[in-house]
């Protein structure tokens, strides 16, 4: 399945892609997508449904984040040894692990803010993990079956925030509109082999970003595993698992994004993204 949420922030709806590309309202089903609906009794009772039966949603209505009620996005950071490369670091010997404030979530096509002193914005497509249920001591072998699915993220970063001031990398990841999600929560058996995933990303129409999955220096189910150990992962945790290269940072000289630049991200099965980066609205 292909599952996402639709309507205004704060109170989308959830839908359900059909075969035809169609989007479907699965309102009347659940409430929406959630937490409390990503287990797998759950899912199996959306997985059996017809989606001809179900409504169409209205053309233009706006896609928003395909999980809601979020309660942690924990990120894998340098997981590419490329990327690693490009960014003049050492590929790391365990997963570097950071966090973005779940206020940074959005919609897949919603504005990315351009904070008022950003000078350094940056992007990163991702495949992002979005846990089930709770994976507390998990092993490697049993740790896909604690997720729900996956999605497409841009780790959007804020470099000067991130990398110049002192303390983590948090405060360069958090800023609302920061972590578009979607558009589509696709469940594992439709993605199929998450480490056989290409990624791409272009600014202005101009390619950045071209990768896949099986050049993780830490696969799903290792990152998964090694997350359970130092914490008791909740269902709706989502779990981006680091870039491929290609980030402004990295670009020679660096390239940064600017009000009015257009950025657009897709990943094969998980659909695409695409926003305009405006400065943040007054108030």
């Amino acid at each position: 399945m292909k599952l996402f949420r639709h309507g205004p922030q704060g109170a989308e709806k959830p839908g359900l892609l059909d075969a035809s590309g169609a989007l479907r309202d699965l309102s009347g089903v659940i409430a929406d997508i959630t937490p409390a609906t990503l287990g797998p009794d759950s899912m199996s009772r959306l997985a059996v449904l017809d989606p001809i039966t179900l409504p169409l949603v209205p053309a233009g209505t706006r896609l928003g984040a395909c999980v809601g009620g979020v309660g942690n996005v924990v990120c894998i950071g340098l997981n590419y040894a490329d990327h690693a490369a490009e960014a003049g670091l050492k590929p790391p010997g365990q997963p570097i692990v950071f966090n973005k404030h779940n206020g940074a979530i959005s919609g897949p096509n919603d504005a990315v803010w351009l904070a008022p002193e950003s000078h350094k914005l940056d992007w990163e497509v991702e495949l992002g993990i979005v846990i089930g249920q709770r994976a507390f001591h998990v092993s490697e072998a049993e740790a896909l079956q604690y997720v729900a699915g996956y999605c497409l993220v841009n780790d959007v970063s804020e470099r000067a925030y991130q990398i110049e001031l002192e303390g983590q990398w948090t405060k360069g990841k958090s800023y609302p509109t920061h972590c578009p999600l979607g558009p589509w929560l696709v469940t594992p058996d439709e993605l199929g082999d998450p480490q056989d995933v290409d990624l791409w990303l272009e600014v202005n129409g101009v390619r950045r970003q071209t990768g896949n999955t099986r050049t993780m220096i830490f696969g799903v189910a290792q990152i998964v595993s090694y997350l359970s150990r130092f914490m008791a992962l909740q269902p709706g945790d989502v779990i981006p698992t680091g870039t491929p290269p290609g980030v402004g940072m990295g670009q020679k000289p660096p390239v940064y994004l600017k009000a009015g630049d257009v950025v657009r991200l897709g990943g094969r099965g998980l659909g695409e993204q695409c926003q305009t980066v405006v400065d943040t609205p007054a108030g």
